[in-house]
């Protein structure tokens, strides 16, 4: 009888990791926790000792960035300058690799999801594959014919500049763009920044959202202007199904009639794994391609 083989995950985020273990042969998860984000050592070693208890024999990582996905770079698995206090720097991969002994893949949390997508959707490569997330932060990725965008540097499409919605004054939440980016105009902390009231507390039929709306309009039309996308998948908490609506009204508007695209109900979709679950089954996937 074949030996039982097992696959890991770590979804890095800014307040949390979910990290997890899957049986290869049933496909069933068979060990999850979270840890809190704090100190990189505190949190990785607390990560380590997970996997030690639930022994695995591939890891996939999905992490905030941005981080050096470059084979041939020095700092090759590491997290790059962030604004996350202490985790600039840090040499991710190489310190699961050192403490587990196993092969390590390492991407960015939305290029995890992105596959995760993909995986869940049928797998085909003869489609491309676009997720986003809006949430505290926005990030997105690309799988084309089954590989991510981005050979020695993955995208930064969260800041794309974008235009203002007509009489949106907000400054902006983006240390680096100000309101000049989509992170800045869009992310879960300007809906309080424009309000003074949490997100999650707010009336869905409050003008921010409009907004919001807006500027996730502009970065997907932009994204599919240059990449032509066969489905482009909108995550993270602060938008939900409702609010994807008025994205694809806005999406028309700005296309104009210029290119043909596919039915916006079908183009613009809300994710196709529950409760933000594709970067966990993307990284499952990316380590079991460690072990072909």
């Amino acid at each position: 009888m074949a030996e039982k083989k097992f696959v890991g995950s770590i979804e890095a985020g800014g307040t949390k990791f979910i990290v997890a273990v899957q049986d290869i042969e049933s496909g069933k998860v068979t060990a999850r926790a979270r840890i809190s984000t704090e100190d990189p050592k505190k949190t990785l070693q607390e990560s380590a000792d997970f996997f030690k208890k639930n022994p695995i024999d591939a890891l996939g990582i999905g992490t905030f960035g941005p981080i050096d996905i470059n084979p041939h770079s020095h700092t090759f698995g590491y997290i790059l300058d962030t604004p996350k206090p202490g985790w600039s720097g840090t040499n991710f991969k190489g310190f699961f690799e050192k403490e587990l002994g196993i092969p390590v893949v390492m991407t960015t949390d939305v290029n995890a999801s992105c596959y995760g997508e993909y995986v869940a959707r049928g797998q085909d490569d003869t489609k491309t594959y676009f997720y986003v997330t809006i949430g505290t932060g926005v990030g997105a990725g690309i799988v084309q014919a089954g590989k991510f965008l981005g050979l020695n540097n993955h995208p930064e499409m969260g800041h794309m500049l974008i235009k203002r919605y007509p009489g949106d004054d907000y400054e902006g939440h983006c240390p680096f763009h100000g309101g000049n980016c989509v992170e800045g105009m869009a992310a879960g902390p300007t809906l309080e920044g424009r309000t003074g009231i949490p997100g999650e507390k707010l009336s869905r039929d409050n003008k921010v959202f409009t907004y919001v709306a807006y500027y996730v309009a502009q970065l997907l039309f932009n994204v599919y202007m240059a990449s032509r996308p066969d489905v482009m998948i909108v995550g993270g908490s602060v938008l939900n199904e409702n609010d994807l609506v008025k994205v694809r009204e806005y999406f028309d508007e700005f296309n104009n009639n210029y290119v043909a695209t596919p039915d916006l109900n079908d183009l613009i979709v809300t994710p196709a794994v529950a409760e933000n679950g594709s970067a966990t089954l993307g990284d499952f996937e990316l380590a079991k391609t460690l072990l072909n």
